[in-house]
């Protein structure tokens, strides 16, 4: 048995729940009321794009080698015209 890993972006939305998108797996985007949710919608959805992958013999993506940072800057320096382009 081989595991994958993938990481997710979890984006909290306005009216409630939390997006989340598989950036390694283009279009592979579910929704979730709660953190819990999204994340187990998260594992059926990556579970479903793979499986279609794999019966069209195509390669499987994985992020094993890859990690998610988060980086924040101010933009006080930066060109007005430029951030609300």
């Amino acid at each position: 048995m081989t595991n994958l890993q993938y990481n997710i972006v979890l984006k909290p939305e306005k009216e409630g729940g939390f997006t989340v998108i598989v950036p390694s797996l283009p279009g592979c985007v579910t929704y979730g009321k709660n953190l819990k949710e999204a994340k187990g919608m998260a594992e059926d959805a990556i579970r479903a794009y793979v499986a279609s992958l794999i019966k069209h013999n195509e390669s499987v993506p994985s992020d094993e080698e890859s990690f998610i940072a988060s980086l924040q800057f101010a933009t006080s320096k930066m060109n007005k015209k430029m951030i609300y382009a």
